[in-house]
């Protein structure tokens, strides 16, 4: 074997030497480097260079990360069960604490956010928990943070995407609700009839005729009542003459007393065969 043959396999094991310790890290990203089965640096992004044959380089994304949870049974402290569906937004910033202190990281925080998890909605109420996740949210987000200060990572935010409740949970709200509305509902016509009696008494006690108010207001309950007898699906109906409406109102107005026979009936119910 000749000089040149010689020099040429030592410049192939010289390139091959060099080229074999280099190690470019991307930007977001981080390495580990173990000499021998020990810890030996950490590599940052840019052009680094190991040892070759020797140094085992770990790559670790140091980027924000997802951890969605999968619907999980919990129970509230009334005794109320659901299901709960979380999404956890973390990253690695230390990587010599995530590599070495926890055995699988992943799975160590999706254990611990189902523990915090279940122990929050724990010490809730169903109503708590319905009126106000976004405090549970950041609850988590604290426990969890201070749960894992030496695990290398960051919580970023918590966010449980939705509560799922039973159906015979549900159904009790949806009355609920309905009986809340109706409620609110029953006050709001309580408060117009307060206003009308007031308008009525100021237009009466201002009116130079308030026998022309009433009889405005009797002929207005009349025609509105007859509306709503007419809405009846199995019924006929015969209205008055409006001649002896305005007499009947007439007679009512001046205290007079109705003649024999009373108030000429305002309708008439003719029920269908």
């Amino acid at each position: 074997m000749g000089l040149d043959s010689i020099l040429g396999a030592l410049a192939f094991m010289v390139g091959g030497y060099l080229v074999g310790s280099v190690r470019v890290v991307d930007e977001g990203e981080e390495a580990l480097v173990q000499r021998l089965g020990q810890y030996q640096r950490t590599l940052k992004p840019g052009l680094n260079f190991v040892v070759p044959f020797m140094d085992a380089v770990f790559v670790e994304t140091m980027r924000e990360q997802t951890l969605d949870i999968d619907p999980q049974d919990v129970v509230t402290r009334d005794k109320a069960s659901l299901k709960a569906d979380a999404i956890i937004y973390w990253r690695i910033n230390d990587l010599y604490s995530a590599y070495y202190r926890v055995e699988d990281l992943e799975s160590a925080l999706t254990n611990l956010v189902l523990s915090s998890l279940r122990s929050e909605i724990g010490q809730l109420t169903l109503d708590e928990v319905i009126s106000d996740i976004g405090s549970i949210n950041d609850n988590l987000r604290q426990e969890l943070r201070a749960a894992t200060t030496t695990w290398g990572v960051e919580i970023v935010r918590v966010e449980i995407q939705k509560f799922d409740l039973p159906k015979e949970l549900r159904d009790a709200l949806d009355r609920q609700a309905a009986a809340k509305a109706e409620g609110q509902a029953e006050l709001a016509r309580t408060d117009a009839a307060v206003k009308s009696i007031q308008q009525l008494s100021s237009a009466l006690s201002g009116s130079a005729d308030p026998q022309q108010v009433l009889q405005f207001l009797i002929a207005e309950k009349y025609v509105n009542a007859n509306s709503e007898i007419g809405k009846s699906d199995n019924a006929k109906i015969l209205f008055m003459n409006p001649g002896n409406l305005n007499e009947a109102i007439t007679d009512l107005i001046t205290n007079k007393l109705p003649r024999e026979g009373g108030l000429p009936p305002t309708s008439v119910e003719i029920p269908d065969n």
